[in-house]
Parts: structure tokens; sequence; C-alpha cells
């Protein structure tokens, strides 16, 4: 099988000892729906197919493992020391280890990658609107301190994700952000009637950055809209489909021997 294609960032891409990707939907085994690289075990897809485009991603990035977590919308962050066979109900990953590929999945909340490559410390984390809101972020972040990364050396990365022209709320949900972060006003803007566009990822960089990490880049790709790169929940609903595939977003520290 050909090795499907993907997405880098700047930063991570300059740092020697990491290793990183954002896959979309191009480049696997699955079928209808699910066509092709859908990874989400979750998904209503042939296990046998969402094993074959795993190992497919993992060779890609040259992993000895590809892990992903039970991913359940929360401020939860788990140390990963090696392969698991039952997922931790977690959105959030980190790990000193070599050879562990960190694997987010995601049809249009915002998949984030780090790196303090100095400290050879990587983490993933998965955020939607609950999981930004909550801290995951920050959650992430002291996870990687914890393990002896400092904020000023991290890099993080923004991968495909709903973007604001396509991510359409109520009153109710600005309410509920402006409420907790009152700067976040700044990331709505008029849509039709009284709904409103949101800006995730906007936020997402915001958080970033206000917790100190030394660099934030940006794929500035639209999930929803890139109908033919990319999963998406959203444009699942539109359509009226009944399920919908998974994009990968996936990191590793390259062992240095």
């Amino acid at each position: 099988m050909k090795l499907p294609p993907f997405a880098t960032t700047h930063h991570l891409s300059t740092l020697p000892t990491i290793a990183h990707g954002f896959f979309g939907r191009n480049g696997g085994v699955s079928s209808g729906l699910y066509a092709s690289l859908n990874i989400g075990e979750g998904s209503g897809d042939d296990a046998r197919c969402i094993r074959t485009n795993r190992e497919a991603i993992r060779e890609a990035i040259g992993g000895d493992h590809l892990l992903s977590c039970f991913q359940v919308h929360s401020a939860t962050a788990v140390h990963v020391t090696g392969p698991w066979k039952t997922r931790p109900q977690a959105d959030a990953m980190v790990t000193d280890r070599p050879g562990l590929a960190l694997c987010i999945l995601s049809a249009d909340c915002v998949p984030i990658l780090f790196a303090d490559s100095q400290a050879g410390i990587i983490g993933a984390a998965h955020a939607g609107w609950k999981g930004a809101l909550g801290g995951v972020v920050e959650a992430t972040l002291d996870a990687m301190t914890e393990l002896g990364a400092a904020r000023e050396n991290i890099t993080a990365a923004i991968g495909p994700a709903i973007q604001q022209d396509s991510y359409e709320v109520g009153p109710d949900f600005r309410d509920t952000f402006v409420g907790e972060a009152e700067w976040s006003d700044r990331l709505f803007k008029p849509g039709d009637d009284d709904r409103l566009l949101f800006d995730l990822t906007g936020y997402v960089r915001a958080a970033l950055l206000s917790d100190g990490v030394s660099a934030v880049d940006q794929l500035d790709h639209d999930t929803c809209a890139m109908a033919d790169d990319y999963f998406s929940n959203r444009r699942r609903n539109q359509l009226g489909e009944p399920d919908y595939g998974r994009n990968g977003s996936a990191i590793m520290l390259v062992s240095d021997d």
C-alpha cells in the first residue's frame, strides 16, 4: 500500500528529533462514507480497514506504535510510557519515549501537536469547544512540564479543523464562552439572523500564546468546507449522512541512536 499524503507545519518540521503529520481522508482503503483513510475506531467502518489505515499512518510517521485515546471532550491529559491494550478516556497525551506516535482523531475539532525538542518531550491534544473551554491546552502543557519540558521551549501546531466561516452557532453558545473568557467575544462575527460564526482555532491559538509557548503554527484547512480532503461531522449533519470518518494528526520523538 502506498503511504498516505500528509501536511506538516514549518516550526515542527525544523526540529530534527520530531516527526509529525496531519492526515486527511485520502490514501486509505476504506470505502463509501469512510473513503478512504478513516482511522476512527468509534465509527461504523470495517475494523480491518481501520487497522490497515492506522498502520499506514504509523508507517508514514515511522513509529513503532500508533496510539490514540478514547476521546471524550475532556481536559484530561495522560502520560504515555508504552503501547496499551485499552485506550484511556482522555483528550491529550504526552511522552518522552521515542517511537511512540501520539495520534489525535478529529472531524472538525482542533488537533494540536506540541514539542519541546530540547527536553525531548512531545504532546498531542484534541480540542473541541468543550475541551478548549475546559482547559485541555493548559492540561497538556502542564503534563509536559511535569515531564521536564519548559513552556518557553514548546512549539505548537494547530491542524485542520472547522474554520470560522463554517462554524455557525447560536447566541447561547457565545454567552457560554464569554461567560468563561470575556475576551473571546472578539472571536464571534455575525451570521444570518441571530446566528454567529465562531473562530474555534483562534480561541485555541490564543490559549496557547497566553500560556507561554514559544511558537504556534496553524494550518488554515477547513475540514467542513474541504470535502475532498477531510472528514467533517458538521458537513455530515448538513448532508444528513448517518456516520463519518476521522482524520488523524500524529507526532513522534525520533530516536537519535
